[in-house]
């Protein structure tokens, strides 16, 4: 169980260009401001139709309309990004998370950080631990969705294997169930599912956010795909003495 804590490092973005791939949603905005915090020049992808959810941000940011998927948006809008955050959303039954995850792939710099976010549900490798009850909400809700063509969430899982076999400097990070409310601190992480830090399985999503912003500048999570909970959190308070 790690923490992470960039805190004394002063605007490590002054000067480099960022790129956020699902920019309005509620995530997606808040890694707009987090970056814009640290010094970043951002642009943002986001559907059309969802444009007039980063007003707040007119001025600031560049904003590149069209869906997450699509290769020529993704190609326009990261072609001089030192990082590349992209929300894998699995909506639908297109294959929208593992061709958002695919065009960022192929069209990002090739020394490009790349920080891609998605659940526990995906796994790393074997020593991620799930329990009988967890997995089967999983399949429930899974094959549920799938029906009723809301969401794949195989589809995410499959852009993550993608992300693992790449040799890019990607990060994964696997979020626990979300909440608002004021920021608490960068989250833990742990590299395995089923680790007791994770047990309260909660964080803040303006926290998550930061996490994402904050990995672009941390060597250490090249390759790593942590799950997270937030920092103050029963099950994170329980563990702390084991935090670096």
């Amino acid at each position: 169980m790690e923490l992470i804590g960039l805190d004394a490092v002063e605007k490590p973005g002054a000067g480099k260009r960022v790129c956020i791939v699902g920019a309005s949603g509620k995530l997606g905005r808040y890694m707009v401001q987090h970056a814009l915090d640290q010094g970043y020049e951002v642009a943002g992808v986001c559907r059309e139709q969802s444009v007039h959810k980063l007003a707040d941000f007119a001025g600031r940011i560049t904003v590149f309309p069209g869906a997450t998927d699509d290769r020529a948006v993704i190609a326009r809008a990261v072609r001089e990004c030192d990082a590349v955050l992209t929300v894998l959303v699995p909506w639908g039954v297109r294959h929208y998370a593992s061709g958002t995850a695919q065009a960022v792939l192929d069209h990002a710099r090739p020394a490009a950080r790349l920080v891609f976010s998605c659940g526990w549900h995906v796994a790393r490798d074997e020593q991620d631990v799930y329990t009988r009850k967890f997995k089967m909400y999983a399949a429930v809700f899974g094959r549920l969705a799938k029906l009723a063509r809301v969401v794949d969430v195989d589809d995410q899982v499959e852009a993550c294997r993608r992300i693992f076999a790449s040799d890019t400097d990607w990060t994964v990070v696997r979020g626990s169930d979300l909440e608002e409310g004021d920021g608490q601190g960068l989250p833990v992480w742990s590299r395995h599912v089923g680790d007791p830090v994770l047990a309260s399985n909660l964080t803040r999503r303006v926290d998550y956010a930061r996490f994402m912003v904050e990995a672009v500048a941390n060597d250490a999570l090249v390759r790593e795909a942590p799950a997270i909970v937030g920092r103050l959190t029963p099950s994170a308070l329980a563990h702390a003495d084991g935090a670096t």
